[in-house]
């Protein structure tokens, strides 16, 4: 029981909220079974479930354990003809032909007065010319096709690189004049505008002093409070009623 002295509020209607989606019995748009009719539906197929485990176990056919000879159609046998390879026959010892490499017609007499043609062999050398004076093939040299002295064969003109003469030659300097590195070259500063000049310098030392200096980061210059009265510090706002009417301006066009 409430008491006299206790304020009633009043009922605040956006504490009250409604079902979340999950309640709405609307029906599916995905799968087949129990689709919105409402909406097209694409084909559906499914996967066949699992088989029965008897047919490992129960063997009711024979399985491929028929050999069918390929030569076997369905109209009969095929007629092509088929060779084999057979051994090689054994010879009879009774009559055995010759080759033809056992024969040599070569060593038959002419018949029929038929003329041989000249036949020639290579024989050792003869006794009698032991000593020949005649000199060999390799003993002989032509003269060669190369330069003006071939005896039979034009020839153009030939030059050559004649020596360096002692005296009075162009190799020989007779005034003594002095070549072109003995003169010195003008710089070009004297006669034409200066160009800049620039020169590199040497490294700087460093200061030798034993006092030891801090980095960047030793500094923190956000905590400074020589200027400041404090050093500046952040916090989040306070949290707003979600009940609040949000400010609305009416915005002419």
């Amino acid at each position: 029981t409430m008491s006299p002295m206790e304020k009633k509020y009043p009922v605040i209607a956006g504490r009250e909220k409604g079902p979340g989606p999950g309640r709405y019995g609307l029906p599916p748009t995905i799968g087949f079974v129990g689709h919105d009719f409402t909406k097209p539906t694409s084909p559906a197929y499914s996967f066949h479930g699992r088989m029965s485990d008897n047919m490992y176990c129960i063997d009711s056919s024979p399985g491929p354990q028929y050999h069918i000879d390929a030569k076997i159609t369905r109209f009969g046998r095929d007629g092509t003809p088929a060779y084999s390879m057979l051994g090689r026959m054994k010879a009879e010892k009774l009559f055995q032909t010759p080759g033809p490499g056992a024969y040599s017609p070569e060593k038959a007499p002419p018949c029929n007065l038929q003329r041989r043609p000249p036949s020639y062999t290579m024989s050792s050398r003869t006794h009698y010319r032991g000593i020949d004076s005649v000199p060999a093939p390799n003993k002989y040299c032509l003269p060669p096709l190369m330069g003006p002295q071939v005896p039979n064969k034009p020839a153009s003109a030939s030059y050559t690189m004649s020596g360096s003469y002692s005296t009075g030659g162009p190799s020989v300097d007779l005034a003594k004049t002095p070549g072109p590195c003995r003169y010195n070259s003008t710089d070009p500063s004297v006669y034409l505008p200066r160009q800049p000049a620039f020169s590199m310098l040497g490294r700087h030392n460093l200061t030798r002093d034993g006092t030891k200096k801090p980095g960047p980061g030793t500094y923190n210059p956000e905590k400074v409070t020589v200027h400041k009265a404090r050093a500046p510090a952040y916090s989040l706002g306070i949290r707003h009623s979600e009940f609040v009417t949000p400010l609305v301006v009416n915005v002419s066009d």
